[in-house]
């Protein structure tokens, strides 16, 4: 629950200003929901709890979905997955895209019911529908994998791809991996490389290391030992062991100026984001 939330909550806030103008059904009904809102952000749960369940009963998707993320999360109140499952329902049946997602991770993880991936797949599948690039990438590791979908790297491709174009950092790397490996297109190191590029700027520790192995291979780019070292050692930063000892293998064959220029390239890295 808590990895998810960096990759949806800007997008969840943002609907949320727009459920304030469009979905209210009352000037009363939009008091509830900012005050609500007001109340969640600075931490007097019980208030919001009070103002969402209002609207929620009401038929309000959108406090329906923050009142099933409340039980979800435990916040204010003990973590309640049965409750949490079926306020994310209700919104998720009115065409709530962030509880379509959230339902689905319910059934894929296995909180609250017995973990059914098929039922996982439905709900990701029509919050990818409505572009949630988190129900995209999910619904491409789901056909990479065969969970309760077909196995189908095509299609595994596909969902990668549509959610990598928004920014997703995992699915940019899974669609790195699915180039370098050939699966579902034919092989390609330099998009491998470009897709690893865009999730290691991200701050991707696994495709740090994977563009750090491609620079000192010279795969899919001309072998370049100082970015080599530059990628290994921010992916080991991030508590990649492997990076550790590769970087070792790239520091034998490199000059200390070399090794120097790394370093500072690494720094400034560092410094930027």
């Amino acid at each position: 629950m808590k990895s998810v939330i960096g990759n949806v909550i800007t997008g969840v806030f943002f609907r949320l200003i727009l459920a304030v103008v469009f979905l209210a059904a009352s000037a009363g009904a939009q008091a509830g929901f900012q005050e609500g809102m007001k109340a969640y952000v600075t931490g007097n749960y019980p208030v919001a709890l009070k103002e969402f369940k209002a609207l929620a009963i009401k038929g309000n998707a959108v406090a329906q979905f923050w009142l099933g993320w409340m039980y979800n999360d435990g916040n204010g109140m003990p973590q309640d997955y049965p409750l949490a499952m079926s306020w994310y329902r209700k919104a998720a049946e009115h065409g709530n895209m962030e509880a379509q997602f959230f339902l689905g991770e319910m059934y894929d993880k296995g909180h609250g019911v017995p973990q059914d991936y098929s039922q996982a797949a439905v709900w990701y599948r029509m919050a990818a529908t409505q572009d949630s690039a988190v129900a995209q990438h999910r619904l491409g590791v789901m056909h990479a994998y065969g969970l309760g979908v077909s196995q189908d790297d095509q299609q595994a491709v596909s969902w990668y791809r549509k959610a990598a174009e928004q920014g997703n950092m995992e699915a940019q790397f899974n669609l790195g991996a699915m180039y370098r490996q050939g699966k579902g297109v034919p092989q390609d190191y330099t998009e491998a490389l470009s897709w690893y590029l865009k999730a290691a700027e991200q701050g991707s520790m696994k495709a740090q290391f994977n563009l750090g192995a491609m620079y000192y291979k010279g795969a899919g780019v001309p072998q370049d030992l100082v970015q080599a070292l530059k990628w290994l050692g921010l992916a080991a930063i991030s508590g990649h062991e492997e990076a550790v000892k590769s970087m070792k293998m790239a520091e034998a064959r490199m000059t200390p100026k070399e090794i120097g220029e790394a370093q500072a390239l690494a720094q400034d890295w560092l410094a930027q984001h």
